[in-house]
């Protein structure tokens, strides 16, 4: 709901602050008083483009603010925060409009896009003005309006047209998307394999890589490490001479030490220690001469042997060129390998089963779009009965509406209807578009037709506040308070502020503005404000008049007591 505008510098209007209320709100005036330049200021808070002749004469830019109440849900407060403005119960739309025609806007104290404002302005406010009739002049709004009318029973037919219809928009994506990577799927596969063939025949183990690495260096270099162990192994042992003189090695010099050690070590405790010590050192010489004896026995000298590992080596460097910088890294290609060639290969019966597929949900989507139009064809009628009963009371009881559902021969997201409102404002012509044939009187009332016919259907998707401009051009009397009643049944499910010149429209009014214009002689200007009791059977009174007389001010009375009796 809109609760307060607050205009500065805009036309005539110097500064002004209009607070509305729920229910019906009237702006009325003297010709020339502003009135339009209120509905001008609302649209520019929702987007529509400026005009620095808007701005009021001596000053540099006109600022329009608008206060709204919207429940957290609700789609304009989801737009907003996506904005990056602040909502918090109200949200606070600013646009300003510089003497230069540079305008700002800002959404919930962020500065925003003016597109921004414009997408807020279609979930907040829909105004049917002479000429903005966005919802009539919109055919994609002609079917909203219907499957919105059509209730809970058409929306689950169109949910099911739409379920089946997305379903078989993804299976054909990918079916297509499938069909025209054939020949790249038939290329990777071939490398696929290659690769896999590759592996196979070598057959490496985890690993290997490392060990033949060790192995070769060790076969290469086989004699050099024979002859380096036997020396170290006699050095450490002695050689078969040592009884004969010879070389006794570490192990007899050790014995020798131990020997001389024996025979005194029991004298002192600190010798038997390092007696004890020499006796390991011995052990461990021991020790590892045997183990060089056994490392001399094992050399291998197979040339053989180093050929074939020198050759496996090569083999093995020529998979891992290709597919990793080691036989570990190999083996897990070739482990991703196959399993995305078993992927690839299933891409053929994917494509049998999608086509399959598609076929079964094109069916589907063929009879889910005929239940569609037929459930659309049937919601047109009592439309089209809804809105002429409707028109009979705003002064167009010659009018025909006709709600037309024709199939539009192709498939699309809404399925394959073609919605038009169609008007034929006079008896015996044709029904044409209403956005062609009707002046903009006629197509704000035949707007106010269709919100009071549809008030009582999913309002879901409906805006909570209606704008509505001169309404009531061309008609009077009785049909006047016709147009105020059916204003006021619009009201009990939505805010509506309308513009006015008929006394009958304002007398329906659960608040009544006033637009004046004050001259001091050097400027002029235009202020708002509220009017009740006998302030507002003046206003009335001078609508009717164009005086305020006693038999003025008493006729005021007595439509004010109509109305009242008649909506008690």
């Amino acid at each position: 709901m809109l609760q307060e505008i607050r205009i500065k510098d805009l036309g005539i209007i110097d500064e002004s602050l209009i607070e509305f209320g729920p229910g019906l709100t009237v702006l009325t005036g003297e010709t020339g008083a502003g009135k339009t330049m209120v509905v001008t200021s609302l649209g520019l808070l929702l987007g529509a483009r400026s005009d620095s002749g808007l701005v009021r004469e001596g000053s540099d830019r006109a600022v329009i603010e608008g206060v709204f109440e919207v429940p957290a849900d609700h789609p304009a407060t989801v737009r907003a925060v996506e904005a990056g403005g602040d909502v918090d119960d109200s949200l606070v739309l600013v646009r300003s409009v510089s003497g230069e025609g540079r305008s700002r806007a800002y959404v919930g104290g962020r500065s925003a896009p003016v597109g921004v404002l414009g997408e807020l302005g279609e979930h907040l406010v829909a105004v049917h003005g002479q000429a903005d009739q966005w919802r009539l002049r919109r055919p994609e709004e002609h079917r909203e309006l219907l499957d919105a009318f059509g209730g809970p029973g058409l929306g689950r037919v169109r949910t099911a047209y739409d379920e089946v219809y997305a379903a078989h928009a993804a299976a054909v994506t990918e079916l297509e998307s499938l069909r025209a990577a054939a020949r790249e799927r038939a290329q990777e596969l071939d490398l696929l394999h290659r690769g896999l063939e590759r592996i196979e025949a070598l057959e490496p183990q985890h690993g290997e890589d490392v060990s033949l690495r060790t192995e070769d260096e060790r076969l290469a270099h086989a004699e050099e490490l024979r002859s380096g162990s036997s020396r170290a192994q006699v050095l450490l042992a002695g050689d078969d001479d040592a009884l004969g003189g010879g070389n006794a090695g570490v192990m007899g010099q050790l014995a020798e030490a131990r020997a001389a050690l024996s025979q005194v070590s029991d004298n002192d405790p600190a010798l038997a220690d390092l007696e004890r010590r020499l006796v390991e050192v011995s052990h461990l010489v021991t020790d590892l001469a045997s183990d060089l004896s056994a490392y001399v026995a094992d050399v291998d000298l197979d040339p053989g042997r180093l050929a074939w590992v020198q050759e496996r080596r090569a083999a093995l460097s020529d998979l891992t060129r290709s597919y990793g910088d080691t036989v570990d890294e190999v083996l897990a290609w070739g482990e991703a390998a196959a399993r995305r060639v078993l992927e690839l290969e299933g891409d053929d019966d994917r494509i049998t089963t999608l086509e399959e597929t598609v076929a079964r949900l094109e069916s589907e989507r063929v009879e889910a779009a005929a239940a569609l139009t037929a459930a659309r064809r049937k919601a047109s009628k009592a439309l089209s009965k809804r809105i002429g009963e409707e028109l009979r009371h705003l002064a167009m009881g010659s009018a025909t509406v006709v709600v037309g559902v024709e199939q539009s021969g192709r498939l699309g997201p809404h399925g394959a209807d073609d919605v038009e409102i169609g008007l034929a404002a006079n008896v015996g012509s044709t029904p044409r578009s209403v956005s062609k044939v009707a002046s903009g009187g006629e197509l704000s009332r035949v707007m106010l037709a269709i919100e009071v016919a549809t008030a009582q259907a999913d309002r879901s998707r409906a805006v909570p506040t209606f704008v509505f401009d001169e309404v009531d051009a061309g008609v009077g009397g009785r049909a006047a308070l016709d147009v105020g009643a059916r204003l006021a049944a619009l009201a009990a499910s939505a805010q509506v502020i309308v513009v006015t010149h008929l006394a009958q429209v304002a007398a329906h009014a659960d608040n009544h503005l006033v637009v004046s214009k004050a001259d001091d002689g050097k400027v002029t200007r235009s202020g708002v404000r509220r009017v009740d009791g006998d302030e507002r059977v003046s206003e009335l009174a001078r609508m009717m008049a164009g005086s305020e007389s006693e038999a003025a001010l008493e006729h005021a009375r007595d439509l004010l007591g109509d109305v009242t009796r008649s909506t008690a």
